[in-house]
């Protein structure tokens, strides 16, 4: 029997906050504001998709309080965000995120089932498989692809890994921003202003993690304006997140511990990046996950390591 539809509108909007694995609607609505300043696009088909997501999951009879919390909707509006970035604000993108939204949905529950027995969180997996989809065929479809340009990386035009300070301050917000997909410092600014409403410790971990990525980066010669762009910092704000503030207890080893895995994703958002050059080299969140994925799993084999109750 289907569960009683909580209120469409908060749980959207907690869908919005959840994709930095916060449930705080303050945090949802800076995030909102934080997509207008980006344009109004973004936060339109960011709230098509995790509106869809959310609906789809409800529909299908998904637990109310996964609904009602956001947990079906964050996937569907990351999908909303990348698609409108790379196929612009067209009819036939609108309909790609309702069908990625309704099939990340769906992915999110089989997830939950493969994953659940394992106490591993799906994260943004279905997002990450439902945008490669898309991006791998968009070329095949005329009507999808037209006008398409493949985004090159900020230091297709300026080559180099001479590091201003503009790069550094600009790449700590921007790694913040990147998260979803966007690059001006003040829209970062304004995700991180929402973060702070989920917590102090919530926004230090995910500005610390910025800075782990902006200094392994630095330290391995990664090209100085894709550091500036925050390119190899919201991996790591994301991990940064999920394993100092969401799924492990933050004792001195356990920060320790999201240290090594916010460096591991930093590392890894090269590899990714250049396994999907092909293909306009679309790393999107795949090195969270990845890194997050393993760190989570090995928790049980470490007695200095906790997980956190969730």
């Amino acid at each position: 029997m289907r569960a009683e539809m909580p209120d469409l509108p908060l749980a959207t909007l907690r869908g919005v906050s959840q994709v930095d694995l916060q449930n705080n609607l303050g945090t949802a609505i800076c995030f909102v504001v934080a997509l207008l300043a980006a344009g109004w696009r973004f936060a339109l088909f960011g709230l098509v998709g995790a509106a869809v997501g959310t609906l789809t999951a409800w529909f299908l009879g998904a637990s109310r309080e996964s609904v009602a919390a956001g947990l079906e909707g964050f996937n569907g509006t990351l999908i909303g965000v990348a698609l409108v970035l790379y196929f612009q604000a067209r009819w036939i993108t609108l309909l790609l995120v309702v069908v990625g939204a309704i099939m990340g949905s769906v992915l999110t529950s089989a997830l939950k089932t493969l994953l659940g027995p394992h106490d591993l969180p799906g994260l943004t997996a279905p997002f990450c498989a439902v945008a490669t989809i898309m991006v791998v065929g968009g070329p095949a479809y005329e009507r999808v692809w037209r006008r398409h340009v493949l985004a090159a990386p900020p230091s297709a035009t300026s080559p180099g890994t001479a590091v201003t300070f503009a790069d550094l301050w600009q790449g700590l917000l921007n790694g913040v921003g990147q998260v979803f997909f966007q690059g001006k410092w003040y829209v970062g600014l304004i995700f991180l202003i929402g973060l702070a409403f989920a917590g102090w410790r919530v926004a230090g971990a995910a500005l610390a993690a910025s800075a782990v990525g902006i200094l392994v980066a630095v330290l391995l010669g990664a090209p100085a304006a894709d550091i500036g762009a925050g390119l190899y910092g919201y991996n790591a704000v994301l991990t940064g997140i999920a394993l100092c503030c969401a799924f492990v207890v933050p004792t001195v080893l356990g920060l320790l511990y999201a240290l090594a895995g916010v460096v591991s994703a930093t590392v890894l958002t090269a590899f990714v990046g250049h396994l999907f050059a092909p293909v306009g080299g679309h790393t999107l969140t795949w090195p969270f996950v990845l890194v997050t994925w393993i760190f989570l799993a090995a928790v049980p084999a470490f007695s200095g390591v906790r997980r956190a109750s969730t």
